[in-house]
């Protein structure tokens, strides 16, 4: 008996319905970031190993998927590793590729390999998968698609303005309603100079990056566990804990950081950032938020992450500035700073929300019947005009019984229905049904355009 087939865990197949969906996120994402001048490029689903290790944290590293190499992968292997199962050593001997973690370290290398070919500011787009070898669960999935838009060659803070502009846009399009926290990697490197452990900055941002997650006693454990002595913790907990609305903060942060010349440039560009947003005056509630760390090791400064309100899910929008993330591959003080939008997340939200429009631009929006080889010759002309008007339109390609053809019409959320038989031929008319309302009319092939377009 054949085997019943599978995907691996984590992954997803998508039917019609749901691309219909996907695309309409995909769509009206790239909309808005072509609107502010943003350019697509692709880059390659596998990198060499070389350039996605060490970019992201230990624990990012753990889950990058590694391809084995071509041909005799054991060839170059240490025998005394393989015998003693050092699985982690051995892997970076029979592998040398892995599919990319995220869109932002391909970035770099690209802008670094193609420094020639571009201006900068560099301001581009991308929309393709990733793959990380994460537990899957709701919300968390092993191959996924990212939207990320990034400008790299400037160190204005009018950029994260735009991006803060492009979420305002992007989920008043959607219709979702959401909040965007910030932060500044340089406020949370001050407060690890004022507690006395500047050293252990990454280890910090790493565990309060997780609070909502773990809770505070987990985070202030796991401190513990990296080697935070308890005066340092204790000191920790007013800072992340800060309460009163973005003024207040910033006020308090000033009082708290004075002494740290890193954590004031932070609160800086935080108070400019804040300062901008207020004269757009946009619709989008943006709260600063001590606790967001945002675990990747090369943001250096503005750090954003979105939550959706109305849904109880991790963050469907982040990102941040890095200001040499470029230098690990040669290319050094090119500062950049982008944002990266979690189709997968957004798709889960809309649709736990019904936010998704009834009928999209990729649905059929007509179908013809088909009643027999004479009566499709003529709705064959028709449909041709039909398409020309810019209308998604087909026939049913069999002069099968009209019960079928109308469950067909039903299945696909066909919204009308065409009926020419030979009384219609004769009389220069187009019998149509409006499947919601059961309303049926005859009109002219110019009506017919007309009201399916308004």
């Amino acid at each position: 008996m054949a085997q019943k087939p599978g995907i691996p865990k984590g992954t997803r197949d998508f039917s019609p319905e749901v691309m219909v969906k996907r695309n309409y996120i995909f769509n009206t994402i790239k909309k808005v970031f072509q609107k502010y001048g943003y350019l697509p490029i692709e880059t390659p689903a596998m990198e060499n190993l070389s350039t996605l290790l060490g970019k992201y944290g230990e624990e990012g590293d753990k889950l990058l998927f590694k391809i084995l190499n071509s041909g005799d992968f054991l060839r170059k292997a240490d025998s005394q590793l393989l015998s003693e199962k050092l699985s982690d050593k051995v892997a970076l001997q029979i592998s040398e590729k892995g599919l990319r973690y995220d869109l932002t370290v391909p970035f770099a290398r690209y802008v670094v390999q193609h420094q020639n070919e571009i201006a900068f500011p560099f301001k581009r787009y991308q929309i393709q998968p990733v793959w990380r070898a994460d537990r899957p669960q709701k919300g968390r999935y092993r191959e996924f698609y990212q939207c990320d838009v990034d400008v790299v060659g400037s160190n204005s803070l009018v950029n994260e303005v735009e991006l803060i502009q492009i979420v305002d846009e992007v989920y008043r399009e959607l219709n979702v309603n959401v909040i965007l926290k910030l932060n500044n990697r340089k406020v949370l490197a001050g407060i690890a100079e004022k507690i006395g452990a500047p050293e252990k900055i990454v280890d910090i941002t790493v565990a309060i990056d997780k609070l909502d997650k773990i809770g505070l006693d987990n985070v202030n454990a796991e401190l513990e566990s990296k080697g935070l002595d308890k005066k340092a913790i204790d000191a920790l907990q007013p800072i992340i804990l800060l309460e009163g609305d973005n003024d207040q903060k910033l006020s308090k942060l000033r009082e708290v950081l004075k002494d740290s010349e890193t954590g004031i440039r932070g609160v800086e560009e935080l108070e400019q950032v804040f300062e901008m947003l207020q004269v757009l005056d946009l619709d989008l509630e943006t709260e600063l938020d001590l606790t967001l760390a945002r675990g990747l090791n090369y943001y250096t400064g503005a750090i954003f992450e979105v939550k959706a309100k109305d849904v109880q899910i991790g963050s469907i929008t982040g990102g941040g500035r890095y200001d040499d993330l470029t230098g690990i591959f040669g290319l050094k003080n090119v500062s950049g700073v982008g944002i990266s939008f979690g189709a997968d997340r957004i798709f889960d939200v809309m649709e736990q929300l019904g936010l998704f429009p009834e009928h999209s631009d990729a649905s059929v929006q007509l179908l013809f019947v088909n009643f027999g080889d004479k009566e499709q010759m003529h709705c064959l002309k028709l449909l041709s005009e039909i398409r020309k008007a810019g209308i998604n339109a087909e026939i049913y390609p069999d002069p099968v019984k009209l019960k079928k053809q109308m469950t067909y019409a039903n299945r696909k959320n066909v919204p009308f229905v065409a009926m020419v038989g030979e009384n219609e031929m004769n009389e220069g008319v187009i019998n149509f049904k409006d499947m919601t309302t059961g309303e049926q009319q005859n009109v002219t092939l110019e009506k017919l355009i007309s009201i399916i377009k308004n």
